[in-house]
């Protein structure tokens, strides 16, 4: 796969994330200041592939043969696990994490039978792919800094649904599946 075509699976997959909040989510809320602060690198890292691409920013380490392959990999299964959790609702997710939005709903099949937070797990892969295609420092730090907003998110998300009328089967949800990866032997 050369360059351009490299470039293009991973703008789609940065696209795609960021057509969620209009094709998918419910609407309302604001774009508060926890929102931004999580957003921010899947406003950056484009930005730096397409730098990357146009030579103003230079791979600092890793590269070779395998890493085109290896990106269009992740790129392609996070995108195929983005468009599986999207599938698996019945009922639309709140973007915006309010403090005055409760759950509605427990989604335990489809992506989520293995996966807590399935739709991160997809924004990591994307990260992880841009990493793999453009190995710089910024791209790591946007990966190590995404890794964390939505840790910290998954937990507040996970502590609520632990206080929800689903605290008990939640419980039970928590034991057998990992926040962003399959649980081993589960």
């Amino acid at each position: 796969m050369n360059g351009n075509a490299l470039l293009t699976l991973l703008l789609v997959n940065f696209a795609l994330i960021g057509l969620l909040p209009i094709l998918f989510f419910r609407r309302g809320g604001d774009f508060n200041l926890r929102w931004i602060a999580t957003g921010a690198p899947f406003f950056v890292v484009p930005v730096l592939l397409l730098m990357g691409r146009f030579g103003l920013l230079e791979p600092v380490f890793g590269g070779g043969a395998a890493s085109p392959p290896v990106a269009v990999v992740l790129s392609t299964i996070s995108i195929a696990l983005l468009s599986m959790t999207v599938g698996s609702h019945r009922v639309p997710l709140a973007l915006w994490h309010q403090d005055d939005d409760a759950p509605v709903e427990l989604v335990t099949w489809g992506p989520y039978a293995r996966i807590r937070h399935p739709f991160y797990t997809s924004f990591l892969l994307a990260f992880a792919a841009a990493v793999v295609a453009l190995p710089h420092v910024s791209t790591v730090a946007c990966l190590a800094y995404a890794w964390l907003a939505l840790s910290v998110t998954a937990r507040r998300e996970e502590r609520r649904l632990a206080e929800s009328r689903f605290g008990e089967d939640y419980g039970r949800y928590l034991q057998r599946t990992g926040r962003f990866w399959p649980r081993i032997g589960s």
